[in-house]
């Protein structure tokens, strides 16, 4: 039965109903699931691992997009393997089994409430979800999104005014304008109203608009391919900004047990090794050891 749920250590085992499989532009899809329990638990930053059809028996990451009042999980995917592919196929009414929700979330720090949430390609959930979490509460969120393909949204001028933009960039996410979050987008593409040039190049002209006062409220959350949450850990080093990033990494059992998914990270008592999928996703920017992303980049 859809929604059945069972615990697998502190992880559930949900069989979520799909209420939504919609094909949008750039080659995502929108999966949305009936997993009341694993909702209620999700937090920013975490994600969930799935079957994507019985013939694949091995299951799929997927970060979580939006944890929904009502119990519904939303996953923003692309269909470029076979597992994803045929996750693709999946109508509405289907079950599929779902664990999660998996890792260490985002945890902002109280005392820098200006958040400069920085997300590219499949990235680009993680910091939907955190803007989400944080939109109603002492933080004050500015999502900055990215992609070199089509957004996954039709993009619509902003009716936010948010300082320090460079003169044109006035595309934003939807979604985050009617939350009454403030939303830049940033592409090499060509496309209207966008910032021509990385993401990390967009938050790195915005940082630069701002004072010494402003600065030491700010801190920096990233999710995206690791040539990207390379730039976005040195943005942090350049202003002195506390960061949180979150890995992205190949994964076979998603649950810590294979350790096919373990990363160098400083420590207090020297280097260790941590697996992305329970001891991260998100990690401290400073943890994390130039060789990931020399490793990780395409």
């Amino acid at each position: 039965m859809a929604g059945e749920a069972g615990e697998v250590g502190s992880i559930l085992l949900e069989q979520a109903r799909v209420d939504a499989n919609e094909a949008l532009p750039g080659g995502h899809f929108l999966l949305r699931l009936a997993a009341p329990q694993i909702a209620a638990r999700a937090r920013p930053g975490q994600f969930v691992h799935l079957r994507c059809g019985p013939q694949l028996p091995l299951r799929r990451p997927l970060s979580i997009l939006r944890a929904a009042p009502g119990g519904e999980l939303e996953l923003l995917y692309k269909a470029v393997g076979v597992g994803t592919r045929l996750l693709s196929t999946r109508r509405v009414g289907d079950t599929l089994s779902v664990l999660g929700p998996i890792g260490r979330p985002f945890e902002p720090d109280p005392a820098r409430p200006r958040v400069l949430a920085i997300g590219g390609g499949v990235g680009m959930p993680p910091m939907l979800f955190l803007a989400q979490t944080l939109r109603r509460t002492a933080f004050s969120p500015l999502l900055l999104l990215g992609s070199e393909v089509a957004f996954p949204f039709q993009p619509r001028p902003s009716a936010l005014l948010v300082d320090g933009m460079p003169a044109g960039t006035i595309a934003a996410l939807p979604l985050a304008e009617d939350w009454g979050v403030p939303s830049r987008l940033a592409s090499g593409q060509g496309f209207a109203g966008c910032f021509e040039g990385h993401v990390t190049d967009l938050a790195d002209a915005y940082l630069a608009t701002l004072d010494a006062p402003a600065l030491g409220q700010t801190q920096i959350a990233a999710c995206g391919p690791a040539p990207m949450l390379r730039a976005a850990a040195a943005l942090a080093a350049r202003y002195r900004l506390p960061a949180q990033l979150c890995l992205e990494e190949h994964m076979a059992c998603g649950v810590g047990g294979c350790a096919g998914c373990v990363v160098p990270l400083a420590t207090a008592s020297g280097p260790a090794m941590a697996r992305v999928c329970v001891d991260g996703p998100v990690f401290d920017a400073q943890a994390v050891y130039p060789e990931f992303f020399a490793a990780t980049a395409v």
